[in-house]
């Protein structure tokens, strides 16, 4: 199979039903991760025995998790919220997200999106430190690194005028846990009166920031400050520590490095409606159609897309190449997760379930096919037998990104080296093995050229992406 999906966060902030919304920018950000969901609430009217942060999470997709008798339990106006498909730590309901951590001095949630490349060393030196850990995550290791700052910078958290300075002190910790932790991370934090987003110093992972009804919204993509009425305000910036609270918004540079975010969002794992770091997602992608079309063109008789993410680049490919789009292509967007099959040939089969050709848009006819990414090649080749069988005369498979020769260490899930079809085989072995008549990828000079299109010249000077999967040269 292709890529998997990263994760998912949200934050919301001065909201009466903090769940509630939630809850539909979670619904939002599904593409992200199916695996599991959850919400963190903070009450501040809570009694003095009952829990000032109430948690709810599962394995599942956001709408098996929640029930309507949830929401009576999540009470509260700040929340942080996560959907979760696995990298670092396993497929159990002990790494679903958010983490809560309730000590004497407080209580803390996290969602966190991305990976950590030096968890293995930290989480060791927290349990030399007497940190215990209920999970295999690293998204916990960050947790509880922060917990582990705050108690040595002597803090306590708190709601009142007098705890501004320990609100102070956590910040500091969360400051210092950013620095000392590497690889891709966008936060959504909550104590018990604030809410904090982070974003690792390249930016690796997208994280913006809306205004919503009369608070604040975090989210990993525009798409879900949309999802809840809100106000798109503007994109964390890389290195950015963002808090919020009754006081207002306070914004904190703690790191500068270059700029480099993972190139997938655009080609894959946002959603078409989404705008990340000034670039709309849909026009990136129709940018590279266009270009793909100019690098390989080919005779046909009609352009069609890989739902969902290859029909933006399918319609950019048609208006370059003249050549008409057609649908050409159905997607069973009710087959559930095929992660549930539990063999490579079974989760193969599943192709013919999700995937359906419409035989009157190819029957005769010279297809190209638009794909996001080729990684082992199995799907490409089942998707070739779907549009031959519905009578293609030609398939023609050409990919709006350039070929994948390296995994991703720092927050999506992909194969090992020498499962990607790319990173052991020639283009024209390549070709044969999924069996099309031609094949192409668009250049990395090429995609990157598309993404520059879509940027205005004041924003070009802070332009950069991470492209370690072409490469394997990486940001961490």
């Amino acid at each position: 199979m292709g890529f998997k999906d990263e994760c998912g966060v949200a934050g919301i902030f001065g909201v009466e039903n903090a769940a509630g919304l939630s809850y539909f920018a979670l619904t939002s950000l599904q593409h992200r991760g199916q695996e599991s969901a959850g919400i963190a609430v903070s009450n501040l009217n809570a009694g003095e025995n009952e829990k000032k942060i109430s948690l709810h999470k599962g394995k599942g997709l956001v709408g098996e998790v929640f029930k309507q008798s949830d929401f009576e339990k999540l009470k509260g106006s700040i929340a942080v919220a996560h959907v979760r498909y696995a990298t670092a730590g396993g497929r159990t309901i002990e790494n679903a997200q958010p983490f809560l951590n309730t000590f004497k001095n407080g209580s803390i949630a996290l969602a966190h999106n991305g990976q950590l490349v030096n968890h293995s060393e930290l989480r060791e030196i927290l349990e030399d430190n007497g940190s215990t850990f209920s999970s295999s995550s690293d998204s916990e290791v960050i947790l509880k690194l922060i917990v582990r700052k705050f108690i040595e910078n002597g803090g306590r958290l708190g709601s009142t005028p007098e705890d501004t300075l320990k609100d102070r002190h956590f910040i500091d910790s969360v400051i210092q846990t950013a620095k000392l932790i590497k690889g891709s991370f966008a936060l959504c934090i909550m104590t018990e009166n604030m809410l904090i987003g982070v974003r690792d110093p390249s930016g690796i992972r997208p994280l913006c920031l809306g205004k919503v009804e009369n608070g604040y919204i975090l989210a990993s993509e525009s798409c879900a400050v949309d999802a809840v009425n809100g106000c798109f305000i503007r994109d964390i910036i890389p290195g950015e520590v963002i808090v919020i609270s009754d006081k207002g918004i306070n914004s904190i540079e703690y790191l500068k490095e270059k700029k480099q975010t993972c190139v997938f969002e655009y080609v894959y794992f946002a959603r078409p409606d989404s705008v990340i770091d000034g670039i709309a997602v849909q026009e990136a992608r129709y940018k590279m159609g266009e270009i793909l079309a100019k690098e390989s063109g080919v005779e046909a008789d009609v352009v069609i897309g890989v739902p969902d993410s290859g029909i933006g680049a399918a319609l950019g490919y048609s208006k370059a190449s003249k050549i008409p789009y057609v649908t050409g292509i159905i997607k069973n967007k009710y087959i559930g997760r095929t992660f549930i099959a539990p063999t490579q040939a079974e989760r193969e089969a599943m192709v013919f379930v999700k995937l359906n050709a419409i035989k009157s848009d190819l029957s005769g006819k010279r297809v190209v096919v638009i794909d996001d990414s080729i990684v082992r090649g199995t799907t490409s080749r089942r998707l070739v037998e779907i549009l031959r069988r519905a009578g293609a005369k030609e398939v023609h498979f050409r990919v709006s990104s350039p070929p994948v020769k390296y995994p991703c260490h720092l927050g999506i899930d992909t194969p090992s080296k020498n499962e990607l079809i790319s990173s052991t085989h020639e283009l024209e072995e390549i070709r044969k093995e999924i069996g099309s008549d031609s094949l192409a990828f668009i250049s990395l000079e090429g995609m990157i050229s598309a993404l520059r299109s879509c940027i205005n010249e004041d924003e070009k000077k802070c332009e950069g992406w991470c492209r370690g999967c072409f490469e394997g040269i990486y940001p961490a």
